[in-house]
């Protein structure tokens, strides 16, 4: 959309404001006489236009229409360049694989829908009010316009100062046509697994999409030709809970890990054929051999929760779908696959690449910084399902399933705070809840000799005396929708009613 600038607007550094609700706007030209709209200005841009020093027929505009003065980045011709990486349950991935450097070591993430949900509401407010009084310190969240631009505002303002910036990618967000992401979806069909297909699509009515490095390579790896090995993790909670609103009947919660519990009702929903061994509480001890028990239990059964890139192509595991066990040919495809990285016999690579990934994470520090976020979730969601009552004014319909009784001696207490109290409980709680489920890719390549000035950390391997730089990233920190609070308690209620089932079912067989 082509977009003239008022000729009231000489000097090259101008710039001019306005208000709309209660968002602020600003409008200026750089020093190429380009126009640039920004949203949440601050007060000192604010105040010349309250002054009365801006020229009245200034052009303002709200954040939306930003991304109009941005050009058409992505088109139709565009999509074939874009391949398909994989997918959660929110956001496709796609890598790039056309010859542009400015798309070089990029990928995509680009939102979904439910197959069956109707045309997404696109108005000026991508938050509803209870869930922008929760946000109501981060303006930038809150005056977002559409629900994944206040993603990237949570990902800027909130996750990136906790987790710290080098661990977070926050990339930026690029311009698309309807076409493209038509064409997009339409070109990865056939390689998207089929039960995502059936549950979701490309939403088609997003105006941009978000372009983030690919972290399954070293942009340096690229141009000089070397071969770059990348983990993926899906790591999970790594903590018992030990909240007091914890009802009686659900005490195993503080003795078995939640991804444990969660296997049961997998298994028993026929979403896996078989139990998985790895336990978080493992990977995230701090204790060297249980990290590394917990890397080989991920490597015997990957699921969706395990993944292996060797410059940027996948090598072990699946994108976006379940991995069954791993068998003998598919451990020694993988044994194989890591020769150009890994020295060492036959049969002795796959031992040193569990090491490497162990050593690492012991010594990175990575899973303390990612656990303190999911410990900000203290309550655990018995108590902070009260707190969103309190917010939403409501009468609290666990507390009349649990029964009087119950309430009077338990959770009385959680419905007398302040408004302000319960918005930092389901805050917190949100903001873990994005921490647990969050993916942690850490990518290695090999450490040239006298090289004394890589930005990169370093891992020594001492089975094969090699030395790796090594770079880790956290990915897929979305924003949990307010409105799910009811739905997570809903389904901690089946997980944990599903292992107990088991449990008992387990103990009747041993009896008889």
């Amino acid at each position: 959309m082509a977009i003239r600038c008022s000729e009231q607007i000489k000097d090259p550094r101008s710039y001019f404001t306005g208000r709309l609700g209660n968002i602020e706007f600003v409008v200026c030209r750089d020093d190429n006489r380009k126009v640039h709209a920004f949203h949440n200005v601050c007060r000192h841009h604010a105040s010349i236009l309250a002054y009365g020093t801006g020229k009245k027929s200034c052009f303002v505009y709200p954040y939306h229409i930003y991304l109009t003065l941005m050009e058409v980045v992505l088109d139709q011709e565009h999509a074939a360049q874009w391949t398909y990486r994989g997918e959660g349950a929110m956001n496709l991935v796609l890598a790039y694989s056309g010859s542009s450097p400015a798309y070089i070591g990029k990928v995509l993430r680009i939102q979904k829908v439910p197959r069956n949900e109707s045309n997404p509401d696109k108005s000026l407010t991508a938050l509803g009010l209870h869930e922008r009084l929760v946000w109501k310190e981060t303006e930038d969240i809150v005056s977002s316009p559409t629900r994944e631009l206040a993603g990237h505002m949570f990902l800027e303002h909130v996750i990136s100062p906790l987790l710290g910036s080098k661990y977070v990618d926050v990339g930026k967000r690029v311009k698309v046509s309807r076409e493209f992401l038509e064409l997009v979806e339409k070109n990865v069909l056939s390689q998207r697994p089929a039960w995502r297909v059936d549950a979701s699509k490309v939403d088609t009515h997003c105006d941009s999409v978000l372009i983030l490095s690919d972290h399954s390579i070293f942009p340096t790896g690229i141009q000089e030709g070397e071969p770059c090995l990348c983990v993926e993790i899906k790591p999970k909670c790594g903590f018992l809970p030990i909240s007091e609103f914890i009802g009686e009947e659900n005490r195993i919660k503080q003795s078995v890990s939640r991804y444990k519990m969660h296997q049961a009702l997998k298994l028993h929903g026929k979403e896996i054929s078989s139990f998985s061994e790895y336990d978080p509480l493992d990977l995230f001890s701090g204790v060297m051999n249980r990290i590394q028990k917990s890397i080989k239990d991920l490597f015997s059964s990957p699921q969706n929760n395990f993944r292996v890139f060797l410059d940027g192509s996948l090598i072990f595991g699946t994108l976006g779908g379940i991995a069954d066990s791993t068998n003998s040919v598919i451990q020694e495809a993988f044994e194989d696959a890591l020769k150009d990285v890994i020295v060492g016999d036959q049969g002795r690579r796959t031992d040193s690449f569990i090491q490497l990934i162990a050593e690492t994470i012991y010594t990175s520090g990575v899973m303390e910084r990612l656990i303190k976020l999911q410990k900000l979730d203290n309550l655990d969601i018995e108590g902070a399902i009260h707190a969103y009552y309190n917010i939403i004014s409501e009468p609290c319909k666990v507390c009349r399933e649990l029964g009087e009784e119950k309430v009077r001696d338990k959770y009385t207490t959680l419905h007398s705070i302040s408004l302000d109290e319960s918005l930092k409980i389901v805050k917190n709680f949100l903001i873990g809840t994005t921490a647990k489920d969050c993916s942690l890719m850490m990518s290695f390549k090999l450490k040239k000799e006298g090289d004394t000035e890589s930005i990169y950390d370093s891992v020594y391997l001492k089975s094969t005396s090699q030395t790796f730089d090594y770079k880790a990233c956290f990915i897929d920190l979305d924003l949990k929708p307010f409105e799910n609070m009811q739905e997570y308690y809903e389904k901690d209620k089946k997980i944990v009613s599903c292992y107990t089932q088991m449990v008992k079912s387990e103990q009747e067989v041993e009896k008889n």
